[in-house]
């Protein structure tokens, strides 16, 4: 029973990270109105990154100017 708990737990952590990294690389390759915008939201989700990422998925893809790729 341990073992199944610590396994989701890990499954849990490893796709989040996942979400959080894809999260960095949209940003990054995305055109934003301005360049302070990326900025921002690049350092909202490398400091605070539940909370950045999830900001990001529903506001920040919305912002975008180029409604480039869509890695999430």
């Amino acid at each position: 029973m341990e073992i199944a708990f610590l396994f989701f737990a890990m499954l849990i952590c490893v796709a989040l990270t996942v979400v959080w990294v894809l999260a960095i690389i949209e940003i990054v390759r995305s055109e934003f109105l301005d360049k302070d915008e990326r900025l921002i939201w690049l350092l909202l989700v490398i400091l605070l990154p539940a909370i950045g990422t999830i900001l990001y998925l529903m506001i920040g893809r919305k912002k975008r100017l180029d409604g480039g790729p869509d890695i999430l």
